[in-house]
């Protein structure tokens, strides 16, 4: 396949990442060109969904339970988490997670062309975690530890009639991170959307449900991705038809817990 490139935005989101809960949200998208595999350029033009707020926007909040409230700081707190490969957590984290895409190659650098075979940009991944901080990673590690036939399928593209310039696995996680956090509006004091209070009540009863709603987010935007037979430009697109979908089972009155939204039967281990 020869490569090819285009122009626009990148495909990568980037979040300012906070000091505190002085929060507001941003979207900015920087030229890149994002590859799949080692072979195919993805090229610009992908970018992600996000909604652009003005201060003077009035919202609605919710109240939240105390349990609610330490339950949001916590997860605030990961929020605030930029990827550092000086920590060794962090770059251990990262380590983990070539080792559960790959079981069976050994990475022969930390810098190393081999990353692009997981959708990364380049050589070194660290630079894409800048549209989700550690989070994307932690994100991407839960979902390959708890559903690791799932991960498997998407990161190696194995289900359905695929398109010939397909999105790339781990800068598609990275957006997907970063578009809960904007549908949830996580960096907010409290929630000013139906959808993230909803979101907040199963967040008290699980620690991991930001991690779990992650996993059926990235099957069910895979699920779209198939039904539309959509190829790289239709991506935001297919994040928005995604996002629609999982606000709709969010809000069902029948939902009590995560696991029983109708896209997370997509799932399996």
């Amino acid at each position: 396949m020869d490569d090819r490139r285009r122009g626009g935005e990148s495909f990568v989101a980037v979040r300012r990442m906070s000091n505190g809960l002085g929060r507001g949200s941003a979207c900015h998208s920087t030229p890149a060109e994002v590859v799949t595999g080692s072979a195919a350029w993805l090229g610009r033009g992908l970018s992600c969904v996000c909604v652009q707020r003005r201060d003077s926007d009035a919202r609605p909040s919710f109240d939240l339970t105390p349990m609610q409230e330490e339950c949001l700081d916590r997860l605030q707190s990961r929020l605030d988490v930029a990827y550092d490969s000086s920590i060794p957590e962090h770059k251990e984290a990262l380590l983990a997670l070539w080792r559960a895409s790959f079981p069976e190659k050994e990475l022969q650098s930390f810098i190393s062309d081999q990353w692009k075979e997981m959708g990364w940009q380049g050589k070194d991944p660290s630079t894409d975690f800048r549209g989700g901080g550690f989070i994307s990673l932690e994100n991407l590690l839960y979902f390959a530890r708890n559903f690791p036939k799932s991960f498997q399928d998407l990161l190696r593209k194995k289900e359905g009639n695929r398109a010939v310039w397909e999105y790339p696995f781990a800068v598609a996680g990275v957006n997907i991170t970063f578009m809960l956090i904007q549908m949830l509006d996580l960096e907010a004091y409290k929630p000013r959307t139906l959808v993230g209070a909803a979101f907040l009540k199963f967040h008290a009863e699980n620690e991991s449900a930001f991690d779990l709603l992650y996993c059926i987010t990235f099957k069910l935007m895979d699920r779209q991705w198939l039904t539309m037979r959509a190829s790289y430009m239709d991506f935001n697109a297919v994040m928005k038809s995604t996002r629609h979908q999982l606000e709709s089972e969010l809000l069902r009155e029948n939902i009590r817990h995560l696991q029983d939204l109708p896209s997370y039967k997509l799932l399996s281990r």
